[in-house]
């Protein structure tokens, strides 16, 4: 957290450099910035967000990557650096978690480590949710599913919520704990068995909150659609196939208005 601090304190202009917007322009979805308004009745979230591309190691840009910070120069210039062996602890207990799925639905033990291994992506997402005079009236992240695979979440703060029958449930703070989030490409691996979580952050008044979101996630040209072992006539295929790359423009879209993107792929049984 000590790095996301001092990058979040830095001047706005030196964050800028970092920036995915240029003349007005999103370049992509990595480096430093919030949500661009693409829609009239958007809802904005009160967070500054850097988004780095970790995994793999050759897709890194490092044009993104801060370097006014100590802690961030290691990061970017270490060959083991720091956030690497994060991602990598992270992934073995993510594998984990993906063993014991595979054993609930049936499947071999590494069957979906192996699947996922072939073509993963990892992101880190740095988040800063600053005091909010309103939080009865404003969000730090509007309620949504993570378009991912799964997502670890570590945070020094309360503030995440998560959604069950239409009640909202504090998620407490436990120290040196992860929190681990089912992503949209999970629920449609495992043809619906697995829900991908509603979520959402609120503000606080009186602290500020920062977290390390871990997201993991395909290559964009993966074709989604349920794990071909988990449907038969009894259970048919409750998600249509979509190629990544569309489903994510359609997540980004649904976003934006505060809605969700899985809705639009399910199939009617």
């Amino acid at each position: 957290m000590k790095a996301t601090r001092e990058f979040f304190n830095l001047p706005l202009e030196e964050k800028q450099k970092y920036s995915n917007i240029v003349d007005g322009v999103k370049l992509g979805m990595y480096g430093y910035g919030n949500d661009m308004v693409v829609k009239e009745n958007q809802v904005l979230d009160w967070n500054d967000r850097l988004n780095l591309l970790v995994e793999p190691e050759s897709l890194r840009t490092y044009r993104l990557w801060p370097t006014q910070s100590p802690f961030f120069q290691v990061l970017a210039s270490s060959s083991r650096d720091i956030l690497s062996e994060y991602t990598i602890k992270c992934k073995a207990a993510a594998n984990l978690v993906f063993q014991n799925m595979a054993k609930i639905l049936n499947l071999q033990e590494e069957h979906l480590v192996n699947m996922i291994g072939e073509n993963s992506i990892t992101q880190a997402i740095f988040n800063y949710y600053p005091q909010c005079p309103r939080p009865d009236h404003v969000l730090g992240l509007k309620a949504h599913t993570d378009g991912s695979i799964i997502t670890v979440n570590f945070a020094d703060a309360e503030g995440l919520q998560l959604q069950k029958n239409g009640v909202w449930y504090n998620v407490p703070v436990v120290p040196n704990a992860l929190v681990m989030n089912i992503g949209d490409i999970m629920e449609i691996l495992s043809n619906g068995f697995f829900k991908s979580l509603v979520h959402r952050v609120v503000t606080n008044a009186e602290k500020e909150r920062l977290s390390l979101v871990l997201v993991y996630t395909l290559e964009l040209e993966t074709e989604l659609e349920p794990v071909s072992e988990l449907v038969d006539d009894k259970r048919p295929a409750r998600y249509m196939k979509i190629k990544l790359h569309d489903y994510m423009e359609k997540y980004h879209d649904t976003y934006a208005t505060g809605t969700l993107a899985i809705d639009g792929v399910k199939i009617s049984i």
